[in-house]
């Protein structure tokens, strides 16, 4: 089986399992969506939604986070991994879209990738899950299962997104990378199934004994 085929039955397998991809990140706006996939950096998406279900139903806007300041901010977003960090960027990247984009979220990789603590994943899934754009985010879930399914040889996550953007459709791209996400949290975990046990590895490989050995983002 080549990575086409396994490409077409991934996504034939992946359409049966997951017909519908409810956004994990709980938002109320493109503003809120950009500054969850900014928290989520080392930190699980329930734990962002526990924080942030709080916060957003007060301040959603970015002049609300640029009143707050970076220390109130930091006090709101505590318990969440590098903290300090984060509420920089929340900051910085609120004053950075009033003050060049009138309070709005731009449209584009480009200006998106300006804005301060945002890079090109979280760009992705902005313009992927806020504006409907076909993107391909490509996270740690999704440079392991690439590599695990044969689909990129995990030089690094550059590679892998140009990989599944060559193997699949556009159109799938945006519903893709949430069904790859969701398989690999609930079915083809980091620490149980090893490219062995799961329907999508065992299917590609029925004949593989030995564990797959994935390199890391």
């Amino acid at each position: 089986m080549n990575e086409d085929e396994r490409a077409k039955l991934i996504l034939k397998i992946l359409n049966r399992i997951y017909p519908k991809t409810p956004i994990p990140l709980k938002h109320k706006n493109n503003f809120t969506l950009l500054v969850s996939v900014l928290l989520s950096a080392q930190c699980t998406d329930l734990n962002v939604n526990n924080v942030t279900k709080n916060i957003y139903l007060k301040y959603n806007k970015p002049k609300h986070f640029v009143k707050l300041g970076r220390k109130k901010i930091e006090k709101l977003i505590k318990s969440i991994g590098i903290f300090r960090v984060k509420a920089k960027s929340i900051y910085f990247l609120s004053k950075q879209l009033i003050e060049i984009h009138n309070g709005k979220v731009p449209k584009t990789f480009e200006e998106l990738e300006k804005l301060p603590g945002v890079g090109h994943k979280t760009a992705s899934v902005v313009m992927s899950q806020g504006f409907g754009y076909p993107a391909f985010p490509v996270d740690t879930h999704i440079h392991r299962l690439a590599q695990r399914w044969g689909l990129t040889n995990g030089k690094n996550v550059v590679q892998t997104e140009k990989d599944l953007k060559r193997l699949f459709p556009k159109t799938s791209w945006n519903k893709l990378h949430l069904q790859i996400i969701y398989y690999g949290r609930e079915y083809c975990t980091a620490r149980s199934c090893y490219g062995l046990t799961c329907k999508i590895c065992t299917t590609c490989y029925p004949n593989k004994k030995n564990p797959i050995q994935t390199k890391k983002a």
